[in-house]
């Protein structure tokens, strides 16, 4: 077994590993995808009815209720569930993700006693999958787009681009929870006030201009913040997203990646001894 002076941290070392078990990577998000709904009545057709279904409970309470209205739109209940709809794929990545973090090694103790095993793919399965629904979740934005408003903008086909850096920058999170949840059990109680924190703290059910001035910029520094902005811009409203935002997003979750696989690497030789 590698000592932890030997074991390769670097984000090089990452991406070979990522490209030389790409097929094991595939039968993984493969496996994770169809146990999803193994045994249920309808199947994968719960991927489908349940964003749908909770995107028209907020809608319901958030544009009936509170009156939440965005300006780009007509203000109807359609427009806002097409809105509120495609901020919870983007903030779903996340929360699917991280709430999964914390017991990744645990949840797969036998592959960590298999030295040949690449424990590094792990929090990289997970993201992938996650990104399965919201492909899933964007389909049905763009349906409703065409039936609403009789086209889909061909700015969506940017939607990989903008989803991209945001990828790496849960896949850096789950690295760092799915090594430090193998030490510290109650982390997943942290994640769970975590995921609710984000959800509310981000411009998914209101516009970021009815957020006050004062507190904007703080809305900001919410790394979600920005790309359910983007995907709305690419997806619904049909315009080019930020590329310079974007690069400057990329480059910060490169680093964040970075130090995130090195935390895992470095905590990974005491993985065996815990479980």
């Amino acid at each position: 077994m590698l000592t932890i002076s030997q074991r390769p941290a670097s984000l090089i070392a990452l991406f070979r590993s990522l490209h030389g078990h790409g097929n094991l990577i595939r039968r993984l998000c493969s496996r994770e995808f169809s146990q999803r709904f193994r045994g249920s009545m309808l199947g994968m057709a719960w991927a489908i009815i349940m964003p749908v279904f909770t995107a028209a409970i907020y809608t319901f309470v958030f544009s009936t209720v509170f009156k939440a209205r965005w300006t780009e739109t007509t203000g109807g209940p359609f427009d806002f569930a097409i809105i509120v709809l495609t901020g919870m794929v983007v903030h779903g990545v996340f929360a699917e993700s991280i709430a999964r973090a914390p017991s990744t090694v645990i949840g797969n103790a036998n592959y960590v006693k298999k030295v040949v095993f690449p424990l590094e793919i792990l929090p990289v399965v997970i993201v992938l999958s996650s990104l399965i629904n919201a492909c899933i979740g964007s389909a049905i934005v763009l349906t409703m787009n065409l039936v609403l408003k009789g086209m889909i903008f061909p700015t969506a086909l940017l939607l990989p681009l903008v989803l991209g850096p945001y990828a790496i920058v849960v896949a850096a999170l789950v690295f760092v929870l799915a090594a430090v949840g193998v030490y510290l059990r109650d982390l997943s109680q942290l994640v769970s006030v975590l995921i609710t924190i984000t959800l509310f703290l981000t411009p998914i059910f209101f516009p970021i201009e009815a957020v006050p001035e004062e507190f904007r910029s703080a809305m900001w520094l919410n790394p979600l913040t920005f790309i359910v902005q983007q995907v709305r811009d690419v997806v619904i409203f049909g315009r080019l997203p930020d590329f310079i935002g974007l690069s400057v997003y990329s480059l910060a979750g490169l680093s964040v990646l970075a130090v995130a696989f090195w935390i895992f690497q470095r905590l990974r030789n005491g993985f065996a001894d815990v479980l």
